[in-house]
């Protein structure tokens, strides 16, 4: 039996999918507030189980007569307000999963994030050798990825049988306008200026598609950064804007104006007390130049990436819909 956490996700949903194309006995947890994705509703032969992370004995029973594990379960949010609950809440269901799985037969695929990876020298690709500096890390989602990694670190050193897998920003056609959707939908809705960083996109389908193959394999004790290709803001914006038949983003914005940008979304949030529109976290993560070597990956599994000019146009055609 293979269990999957975080099913009703973008990324866990996508992993189920696969696994039930393939035949496999599927046991899916989700909270008693998610819905069933409408990916997954033409697979009865998934057994759905309520079971939150941070609840030890629901966790315990979805994990009766399982004997793979994919964790695909997180709280994502680059708010700083959600920093010190999603840390928490993060790191302690991993620590769950992983004190449950130890001393069982169980292999786990744990997922983290690039934002759990640290930065290269200039010109440098960022490799799975890079280890985030928490002392002078700000952004409450790449702590708790850390930390959640630390806590899977800490169950292979007491004997647990896993691997870690680093996706770079997954982009896919289920995501609708939800998460990495969100910068589609932004594109289409006149998006008038891109920022001058570069980051790594790969589909939600080479993702899965990877997770299993490492599934499969005999190898364990290791991190893997999953990324198709590195691109610029500004290319992945105008391919997003010439797929939607739209004049694309023209105005440059520089590091500078974006630390403008959420100090005065923060004094607009203040005086109308609403969200802010953008806050530091997430300003400051558009900026920097961030490039990542998927050669590891490559050479474990012998992954064919799709190309992201492909996924793009995918993307946007659905959301044109």
């Amino acid at each position: 039996m293979i269990l999957v956490t975080g099913a009703t996700g973008f990324l866990g949903s996508e992993v189920a999918k696969q696994l039930a194309d393939q035949g496999k006995s599927i046991r899916c947890t989700k909270r008693k507030s998610s819905v069933t994705p409408a990916l997954l509703l033409p697979y009865p032969q998934i057994e759905w189980v309520q079971a939150d992370m941070l609840d030890i004995f629901a966790l315990e029973d979805a994990l009766e007569g399982v004997n793979q594990v994919y964790h695909c379960a997180a709280w994502v949010s680059l708010k700083q307000k959600d920093k010190a609950a999603m840390i928490r809440t993060n790191v302690k269901g991993t620590a769950n999963l992983v004190n449950l799985c130890l001393g069982r037969d169980v292999k786990v695929v744990h997922v983290s994030s690039i934002a759990a990876i640290g930065v290269a020298k200039p010109g440098e690709l960022i490799t799975e050798n890079h280890h985030l500096d928490i002392a002078t890390e700000d952004d409450g989602y790449a702590i708790s990825k850390l930390e959640s990694e630390m806590e899977v670190w800490r169950g292979i050193a007491e004997g647990l049988t896993a691997v870690i897998v680093n996706p770079s920003l997954i982009i896919g056609a289920n995501a609708g306008i939800l998460g990495s959707g969100q910068l589609f939908e932004t594109v289409r809705k006149g998006l008038k200026f891109y920022t001058e960083g570069t980051a790594g996109f790969v589909d939600v389908e080479d993702v899965a598609k990877c997770m299993i193959a490492l599934m499969k394999s005999d190898i364990s004790e290791q991190r893997y950064i999953i990324s198709a290709e590195n691109r610029n803001y500004q290319q992945i914006t105008a391919e997003i804007a010439q797929a939607f038949g739209i004049k694309p983003p023209s105005f440059s914005a520089k590091p500078w104006m974006m630390e403008i940008a959420w100090r005065a979304a923060l004094l607009g949030a203040f005086i109308t007390g609403k969200a802010p529109a953008i806050d530091k976290v997430a300003a400051q993560a558009s900026t920097p130049i961030r490039n990542f070597d998927n050669s590891k990956i490559k050479a474990a599994i012998n992954i064919e990436f799709k190309p992201i000019s492909k996924t793009i146009l995918e993307v946007c055609e659905r959301l044109a819909k």
